[in-house]
């Protein structure tokens, strides 16, 4: 009697570790989202084609990103859809969004 419950209490114990383990990677992908976001939308801002394009290839496997352009304000869209355990379970959609004051222009005269 003992070993069946002990076999059932290990199965449980190792099911919660990994999910755990799918949220945990779960967050992180997150971060890495809204640390992309951010640096695009600075180097945008700043109208540094070089620096995006090494913010960009910081971003997630699979990551879209969207930048928009007004007249004062850059704005920068990651999404991603996150599996956290693998291909065959949910989906989980994760979206980081920044917005950035656009710096003046520099090359126009005063």
């Amino acid at each position: 009697m003992v070993t069946a419950e002990l076999a059932v209490t290990t199965l449980s114990a190792f099911t919660l570790l990994v999910m755990m383990c799918g949220g945990i990677s779960v967050v992180i992908l997150q971060l890495r989202c809204i640390d992309t976001a951010a640096a695009v939308a600075r180097q945008t801002a700043r109208g540094d084609e070089a620096g995006v394009t090494h913010a960009r290839s910081r971003a997630p496997a699979g990551a879209k990103i969207t930048v928009q352009r007004r007249a004062s304000l850059v704005t920068v869209t990651v999404s991603v859809a996150a599996r956290p355990l693998t291909d065959r379970l949910v989906v989980v959609p994760l979206q980081a969004r920044a917005q950035v004051v656009a710096e003046p222009d520099t090359t126009a005269p005063p």
